[in-house]
């Protein structure tokens, strides 16, 4: 007895009229726009965390010379 197949999705419908390789490409472009996006939030992440490092290595030096 085969395995029962689920329909695909309601929202796939709305691309089934556009050629495949129209869909692919601009999911691609939107994966791109993402993982870029996620590259810059990654980076000024990194730029915070460098920021409070050296604030607080300075402020505890500081602290450290007067007590």
């Amino acid at each position: 007895m085969p395995i029962p197949v689920p329909p695909p999705p309601s929202w796939l419908d709305s691309l089934a009229s556009y050629p495949h390789w129209f869909v692919a490409a601009c999911v691609t472009l939107v994966l791109a726009a993402v993982i870029w996006l996620l590259a810059k939030l990654l980076k000024w992440g990194l730029y915070l965390l460098i920021a409070l490092v050296l604030v607080g290595g300075l402020g505890t030096t500081i602290w450290l010379v007067f007590h």
